[in-house]
């Protein structure tokens, strides 16, 4: 369960890296994101029959990447819709 969270805050990281621009997240939310998009990575990796969904391999660390990324953008937009409404 550790290393599922801390496999999930270096996606989470990895995804903010990889994203441009500057994202006003906090530590928990690139910690969630990261674990929501390790737990897609680990679903399409096993749907692939690659591994379990709680294995780490190669294809579901790219995949989980490229989730968090998308997950990032998504949060970052919908961030931003809530304060340009104040």
């Amino acid at each position: 369960m550790i290393g599922f969270i801390i496999a999930g805050l270096v996606i989470g990281a990895l995804a903010r890296l990889i994203k441009p621009g500057r994202q006003n997240l906090g530590l928990l939310a690139t910690l969630l994101l990261g674990l929501v998009g390790s737990v897609i990575g680990g679903v399409v990796a096993s749907l692939l029959g690659t591994g379990n969904i709680f294995e780490l391999n190669f294809l579901g660390f790219i995949v989980a990447v490229i989730a968090s990324v998308l997950l990032v953008g998504t949060a970052e937009a919908v961030a931003g819709r809530r304060s340009v409404r104040r």
